[in-house]
């Protein structure tokens, strides 16, 4: 089972602004690409070194970094000093169970995000961290590991496509955080999926392995629910802000994604209220069964109980009983006796007992 919850132990006692990772234990190079365009031209490049990433800070045009990976928090250090980042967002940038939040410091705008998406192989949904830092001129985007539903955005700036390439560095932001929030409809639609395969199982046939697939899917709506309530203010914030550097026409698009949201919202918590749901067609189920067991198992015990009666009798080891010297009598006593068991069974059925 995926964990979403990281341990924060290891900053206890230490003083705010110390640059400790908190996440999952990583071993890969930290990755460091590098795109810069306006509308006559675009540039792509790989960085060796974070010294690299230090030109674009003054440049007109519009700088897009992205480092894949805060495992290493000397690079984060010297990325965020080159920057001007505060000591307190580099260390909210190598912590990864923020919340999802903005935040404007005037020369820059601080914003952290979750993006979601599927593990095929192990069918659990992922959880990464995603900080975004805006600057007129830049953004620059820090990731957990290498992958992200970035790649449409990747295309449209390189081939000139949309409205990108002519607009700002806030345009940008919100198109990445447009990216993110569409992907959510795709986790909906599978959870959705996983909701409607559990129903048909609940009602046909359910089995113990059913209960923990619904605590399972349980535990992932409480985390997508965690990761979508707070960016409602975030989206909010960043349209309704007075920073200046994100124009009118931007908090226009903002405004769709503050929409798209606030649907993902009611999407999530109506499957939360399904799942719920299920919990009690689980019980419910499972206590039918049962009663159907019950009930064979009380038929069968009173049709047995005159026949044992019967049976109880003759098998007394009394001297004087005139029905066990007739040559008939044992026959008899079996027809009479397969005799009571018919009629109980004629009765019950009359009664829509069975």
């Amino acid at each position: 089972m995926k964990k979403f919850t990281r341990k924060r132990s290891k900053k206890v006692g230490l003083p705010p602004g110390a640059l400790v990772h908190v996440g999952e234990k990583r071993e890969e190079k930290v990755r460091i690409t590098i795109i810069d365009y306006d509308k006559a031209q675009f540039q792509e490049k790989e960085a060796e070194t974070v010294e690299e990433c230090f030109p674009f800070k003054d440049k007109p045009t519009v700088t897009w970094i992205n480092v894949d990976g805060v495992h290493q928090p000397e690079i984060v250090k010297q990325l965020g000093d080159c920057f001007g980042m505060h000591p307190l967002v580099l260390e909210d940038i190598l912590n990864t169970d923020q919340r999802p939040k903005m935040e404007d410091f005037g020369n820059y705008i601080y914003i952290v995000l979750k993006m979601l998406y599927y593990d095929e192989k192990s069918n659990e949904m992922i959880i990464e961290q995603i900080s975004l830092v805006l600057g007129s001129n830049f953004v620059i985007s820090f990731q957990e590991k290498m992958g992200d539903v970035f790649n449409p955005i990747r295309e449209r700036i390189k081939s000139d496509k949309g409205r990108v390439r002519k607009m700002g560095a806030d345009y940008l932001a919100y198109a990445l955080t447009d990216a993110i929030v569409d992907n959510y409809f795709t986790i909906l639609e599978k959870i959705g999926e996983k909701v409607e395969f559990l129903e048909e199982e609940l009602v046909a046939k359910p089995k113990p392995e059913t209960l923990q697939a619904i605590h399972n899917l349980k535990r992932e709506l409480i985390f997508l629910r965690k990761s979508v309530w707070p960016l409602r203010e975030v989206i909010s914030g960043l349209e309704r802000g007075e920073s200046s550097l994100i124009d009118a026409s931007t908090k226009l698009y903002l405004r769709d994604v503050y929409d798209h949201t606030i649907q993902v919202i009611d999407t999530v918590e109506t499957l939360r209220d399904m799942v719920s749901g299920m919990l009690d067609i689980y019980l419910s189920s499972i206590s039918n069964k049962m009663n159907e067991v019950m009930k064979v198992l009380t038929i069968i015990a009173t049709i047995f109980i005159p026949l044992t009666f019967i049976a109880g009798i003759y098998g007394m080891n009394f001297a004087f009983m005139p029905e066990l010297g007739l040559p008939w009598s044992y026959p008899l006593i079996l027809l009479v006796m397969v005799g009571v068991g018919i009629l109980m069974l004629i009765y019950f059925r009359r009664k829509k007992w069975i």
